[in-house]
């Protein structure tokens, strides 16, 4: 029940602070191994969620799981909706509710313009990061928006 809430409950990936401000943090993250996946939107009628459902089926959240061994994955968030490359991410400080393209644009021109303020290079494209499964309630869902830099 309390994921519904948005209780975090799975692991996060390790990360050591290198600067923490009142608009972001420099986070410089562990190596970790991932489950990636490529699908369009459209096959789930543009529900952008709808590829965890296709990994919480491979690693078993949602009953047998569905991967060669077939043996139960652990969960971990965030589940991270696009890639970037390998570089000192900056993370925009929590946000919640709803990721809709519309929040995600102002949290992302928000955090570059914080970050250029301070001098830093933005080198790629943003990453979406949703701690929360679809099923929780918007209101108590957590996100965070991240840029690489130099």
């Amino acid at each position: 029940m309390g994921m519904v809430f948005g209780k975090i409950c799975v692991e996060t990936p390790k990360f050591e602070l290198i600067r923490s401000t009142e608009d972001y943090e420099i986070r410089k993250y562990s190596p970790s191994v991932i489950a990636e996946i490529t699908y369009d939107p459209a096959q789930f009628n543009g529900d952008k969620d709808g590829g965890f459902k296709i990994l919480a089926n491979y690693i078993g959240v949602l009953g047998n799981p569905q991967n060669t061994t077939p043996e139960k994955i652990a969960m971990t968030a965030p589940v991270i909706t696009r890639s970037a490359p390998e570089k000192i991410p900056m993370t925009r400080r929590w946000f919640g509710g709803g990721a809709s393209a519309d929040v995600v644009a102002g949290k992302v021109a928000a955090l570059r313009r914080s970050l250029e303020r301070d001098g830093y290079k933005v080198v790629g494209e943003f990453l979406l990061g949703r701690y929360n499964p679809p099923w929780s309630l918007p209101a108590f869902r957590t996100n965070e928006v991240m840029l690489p830099i130099e």
